[in-house]
């Protein structure tokens, strides 16, 4: 190897690609509105599995009563997959009706 082809090899210069990230797909978690589900227990599903307070508890649920749907939050696929999950199946185990889905948001 020449001493000039030595130093051409040692000047090999890589690009940084910059790729940005997008932010992942968000889903709303919603409750339907049924005519068995009492308004306590979507109060308690709503404190439970969201975090809300009670003040935003019952304006979700009237929105709920009032409107057929309320949604619950905003989240990543996998977290609304699992909060549809965990409150079907929390229903479910109490004997109420009460449909969760998620919708792309």
């Amino acid at each position: 190897m020449t001493p000039i082809d030595a130093q051409s090899s040692c000047e090999t210069v890589l690009e940084k690609k910059h790729t940005a990230l997008k932010p992942p797909p968000m889903y709303k978690v919603v409750l339907l509105n049924d005519d068995f589900t009492t308004m306590e227990f979507v109060i308690f599903i709503l404190r439970q599995y969201f975090n809300k307070d009670e003040v935003s508890a019952m304006q979700i649920m009237l929105k709920v009563h009032k409107e057929g749907r309320g949604i619950c939050g905003i989240y990543p696929k996998d977290i609304a997959a699992t909060k549809v999950s965990q409150v079907t199946a929390h229903a479910r185990q109490e004997g109420h009706p009460l449909q969760c889905v998620m919708e792309k948001a």
